[in-house]
């Protein structure tokens, strides 16, 4: 909710905070992979 009020207010700011979630999805979605991978590996010796 806070992100959408700030987004109201100017567009540069706008368009970097979208940006910046944009990067934050895809860092969290490339963690989650390699943690899915790591704990798959780790399940495979066992």
């Amino acid at each position: 909710m806070s992100v959408r009020s700030a987004v109201r207010g100017s567009p540069p700011t706008s368009f970097q905070e979208l940006a910046m979630a944009d990067v934050a999805f895809v860092v969290v979605t490339i963690a989650v992979f390699a943690l899915v991978a790591f704990v798959a590996k780790g399940v495979t010796k066992l």
